[in-house]
């Protein structure tokens, strides 16, 4: 990360420095001010004003993400992290670099990001940088507390580098894994 980008703004809403709701393991959340979506029953409906928040350079968040030496991974929510493309792009490369496993959460769908990006190469850029997407509007008559890292139904979890590989959206599968049990039990 350059020197000038290290300094670029991002208006925050909030952070949560050791989630463990927010995608898998213990992440550190970026809550982003402004959301142009305004979903009926949104959870975090303080974070639709774009002037709201707080104001804070790109090192500043690096240099928290970086206090915690257990989280090695990064979600972007919101707010809509797509209406801030620009610095949250820069955020996302700085983090690929250092081996980060990052998600982010949209109001847009994947294919809205993806048609978005000529007018606005950021937006792009932003998503090339993802493992996982969680797309879509939250549908309040679609929620559900039984869906895994999602709010409602037509949410989807997108394995983004194998979506942009294949043209069209692949579903992320959580790693599985089994468990042996010793000889001797």
């Amino acid at each position: 990360m350059t020197e000038d980008q290290s300094q670029m703004i991002v208006r925050v809403f909030g952070t949560a420095q050791d989630s463990i709701v927010d995608g898998p393991g213990l992440r550190y959340a970026l809550f982003v001010q402004g959301c142009s979506h305004h979903c009926e029953g949104c959870h975090n409906a303080k974070s639709w004003p774009d002037e709201g928040g707080t104001e804070m350079t790109l090192q500043q968040i690096l240099d928290q993400i970086h206090g915690n030496g257990l989280v090695r991974s990064v979600t972007l929510s919101g707010g809509e992290p797509f209406e801030q493309p620009e610095a949250l792009a820069a955020l996302a490369a700085q983090l690929r670099e250092e081996g980060y496993n990052l998600w982010s959460y949209s109001g847009y769908t994947f294919e809205q990001l993806q048609a978005l990006t000529a007018e606005r190469p950021a937006v792009g850029e932003l998503l090339a940088q993802l493992d996982v997407l969680v797309d879509g509007r939250f549908e309040k008559d679609k929620k559900s507390l039984g869906l895994l890292y999602r709010g409602s139904a037509n949410q989807r979890l997108i394995d983004v580098p194998a979506s942009l590989a294949a043209g069209e959206v692949v579903a992320w599968q959580p790693p599985s894994f089994e468990v042996e049990m010793p000889l001797e039990w």
